[in-house]
């Protein structure tokens, strides 16, 4: 079994393989609905072109070097806190932190993609706080709730126009976390038994990137042709990426100070992306 190591953006244009869609089964038609409707959430979004506080506005060359100091910014906050927590890790959590922290300049030089390529789109008001827990499944259908963006941000903050792709990218780690957290002990609310996980970790990546794949393949189905999406796929891979990346760090700050035993989940979410050829 193996777990294939391109971008989403590539691997979503293919066709899911069948071992996916044997084992992953009813889940992805679910990930499929849940990306059209991420889709139609945005292009609703962004259908008012008088109201100025939801007219789309040019991504510009400005907010991408906005973008790209305050994604910088974070990481290196976050890789001194990593610093500074290391002696708090479990040992398992500690060696993947070991193995960040000798990325750190890749990471950081990771973020300047933004700055190297020119990207082609509109920012729109988003949901801003996106993930599993701000969807309801009715049985048939998913209703989106919660839009009053992230609680830590202040309303000025929540209320900037920004890429659709971030709440992609917020999915996306939700996805992540899923598969991480079903494999941890159940004292952690985790299903699998300790001297079992190393086995299905393996397992929980090709469900998390295949589940991946059919959602972002879904929702470029519908926005395709949106103003707020960059059509090259270039553009398309950087600016996914590079959401990716500061949402899996943000996630690690957030552990680091609440729940240190969940840290390496995110620790293995940024070590899976660097691996991850843009």
């Amino acid at each position: 079994m193996e777990v294939p190591r391109r971008p989403l953006v590539d691997l979503c244009q293919e066709e899911l393989p069948s071992l996916a869609k044997e084992t992953i089964g009813a889940y992805l038609e679910s990930a499929q609905l849940l990306g059209r409707r991420t889709a139609e959430l945005h292009v609703a979004l962004a259908s008012d072109t008088t109201d100025p506080s939801f007219a789309p506005v040019p991504f510009s060359t400005l907010q991408q070097r906005s973008l790209y100091q305050s994604m910088r910014s974070q990481a290196s906050q976050v890789f001194q806190l990593l610093r500074n927590r290391l002696h708090t890790l479990p040992d398992a959590a500690r060696e993947d932190a070991l193995r960040v922290l000798d990325l750190e300049e890749q990471v950081l030089g990771r973020f300047r993609s933004l700055l190297d390529q020119r990207i082609t789109a509109m920012s729109i008001r988003c949901h801003g706080d996106y993930h599993l827990g701000q969807v309801l499944y009715t049985g048939k259908d998913f209703v989106v709730i919660d839009f009053e963006g992230e609680p830590a941000r202040s309303l000025g903050e929540r209320r900037i126009k920004r890429s659709p792709l971030r709440d992609v990218a917020g999915m996306l780690r939700s996805f992540h976390y899923a598969a991480s957290v079903a494999l941890m002990g159940p004292t952690s609310g985790g299903v699998v038994r300790p001297e079992d996980q190393s086995a299905l970790e393996p397992w929980a990546r090709f469900w998390y990137v295949w589940v991946s794949a059919a959602y972002l393949r879904a929702y470029l189905d519908v926005a395709r042709d949106a103003t707020f999406l960059p059509h090259a796929r270039e553009e398309l891979i950087v600016l996914l990426d590079a959401y990716l990346l500061e949402k899996a760090i943000y996630e690690l700050g957030y552990e680091l100070n609440n729940r240190p035993s969940w840290a390496r989940i995110p620790l293995q979410g940024i070590l899976q992306l660097m691996e991850t050829a843009p």
